[in-house]
């Protein structure tokens, strides 16, 4: 997300960074680059002007213009800005009230809804340890709430019983009747969708609505549209009346002008952001931390909150043993792969580092992405025991032998191979200066958490 706004807001202010002192007219040149980059992120022209209005304001006095590092100054400037348009606070899911806690998902057909519902049930079952019934209230979209039930399988969250022919308001009437009976905490009412707006849709949606008086009402809109997200926010929030939004697919729009117009547009607060189609890829939004991604300054909390989260400690204390010993097979390169896999693969890690926009310049170049990932995984997979366990017995006809059996190519094998002796290597220096003492205290132990999918062959 905000790959081509991040790149040229970087360019801007390197620019800007490089210079010892900065005029007025200085900064007015960057404020003009600053405000094209937005609005070629497609962020709402009203929301661009107030932005820019703000930040010439402060930029052009005369405390930035002789501090010591002017460049720098305009970037804070820029960068409160921006936490303060995405909405300065994180606005979580809102669980004070008596339960069961009604939360009503609305949004047009394929934003993403019913998924969304899910990856939200799951997250407050295992991270808020609530009890979530979900139901579907679509009776219109073929299959929608089997949908929701297969889903509900996967993510082990209960389903409201499907009954044919029932309507919606009776959908919502039964569902908390079952949640009050049974002791759920929360109630995940996934109502239809329509390919557009109409009265039909505004209508239904606020009878259920007024039957089920939600806590939350969710709109759950697709990054990806820009400016329709937008818009589809403003008429559900004077229709229907938001608490939240929720963008879907943020991990594939580059521009990202939904995220920075929504907040100013509706006034409503984004609370969650979709960034993948895996039932856990579902991330509370933090507003300082998207204005630090946004600026190319990185995420380092959220990776770390990340890895915290898919890390085994027993494994990784295991690694970190061996990796003390010298010791480093294709088994644990196996093992980093399927953790980098976990964590979002390159491009989540890539996306919470500083300096992105940069690296992953870099890693296009060497054509490393997430399929390489995968490709290093089948041939590994394709190995031995033995072979994995000792590398060096793997000659050409070995190496035949795993390339077909990965659906690879003989050359990919040597790739992966060069690239495991490289890892080892530096497993092996980075030993040796721990024990000279040019590592501080504990640091071989933190070389488990390098991840080898970032080191591409040379």
């Amino acid at each position: 997300m905000f790959e081509s706004l991040t790149s040229r807001l970087g360019e801007v202010f390197d620019g800007l960074t490089r210079r010892g002192a900065l005029s007025e007219s200085d900064i007015k040149t960057a404020l003009r680059d600053v405000r094209v980059a937005l609005l070629e992120a497609d962020v709402a022209l009203p929301v661009v002007k107030e932005f820019i209005a703000g930040i010439e304001t402060q930029a052009t006095g005369q405390a930035v213009i002789k501090s010591v590092t002017p460049g720098q100054m305009v970037v804070k400037i820029v960068h409160d800005r921006l936490i303060e348009m995405l909405g300065a606070e994180v606005s979580e899911i809102n669980l004070n009230a008596a339960p069961p806690v009604p939360i009503l998902m609305v949004g047009l057909q394929g934003s993403g809804k019913t998924t969304t519902t899910a990856k939200l049930g799951k997250q407050l079952v295992e991270k808020h340890r609530r009890k979530v019934l979900m139901a579907s209230l679509d009776v219109r979209r073929p299959a929608a709430q089997e949908q929701l039930r297969v889903l509900g399988d996967q993510v082990l969250v209960p389903t409201l019983d499907i009954v044919v022919g029932e309507s919606p308001v009776k959908i919502t009437e039964r569902a908390m009747r079952k949640a009050r009976q049974e002791g759920y905490d929360v109630v995940l009412l996934d109502t239809a969708g329509r390919l557009s707006i109409d009265d039909e849709l505004m209508a239904e949606a606020a009878a259920v609505r007024d039957a089920a008086k939600p806590v939350e009402t969710l709109l759950v809109a697709d990054a990806m549209t820009g400016q329709d997200a937008v818009n589809t926010a403003r008429a559900f929030h004077e229709r229907i009346g938001l608490t939240g939004i929720a963008l879907t697919r943020v991990d594939g729009d580059a521009r990202g002008g939904a995220a920075l117009s929504i907040r100013a547009v509706t006034g409503c607060p984004i609370k969650l952001l979709g960034v993948g189609e895996n039932l856990d890829a579902l991330e509370p939004f933090h507003p300082e931390r998207i204005a630090s991604r946004i600026l190319g300054m990185g995420d380092v909390v959220s990776l770390v909150e990340k890895a915290a989260e898919t890390v085994n400690r027993d494994d990784a204390e295991k690694l970190a043993a061996r990796l003390q010993k010298g010791q480093f097979d294709l088994e644990d390169m196996l093992s980093q792969l399927q953790q980098l896999k976990k964590m979002g693969g390159l491009g989540g890690v890539m996306s919470l580092l500083p300096g992105v926009a940069k690296v992953k310049k870099q890693l296009a170049a060497h054509s490393v992405d997430d399929g390489l990932i995968k490709r290093q995984e089948a041939i590994i997979f394709s190995m031995t025991r033995g072979e994995r366990l000792r590398p060096a017995i793997i000659k050409a006809s070995r190496k035949k032998r795993i390339a077909t059996g990965a659906g690879a190519s003989v050359q990919e094998v040597n790739k992966l191979l060069k690239q495991f002796q490289q890892m080892q290597g530096m497993m092996k220096r980075m030993r040796k200066m721990g024990r000279k003492g040019a590592l501080p205290p504990g640091m071989a132990g933190d070389l488990s958490a390098l991840p080898p999918g970032l080191m591409p062959p040379r």
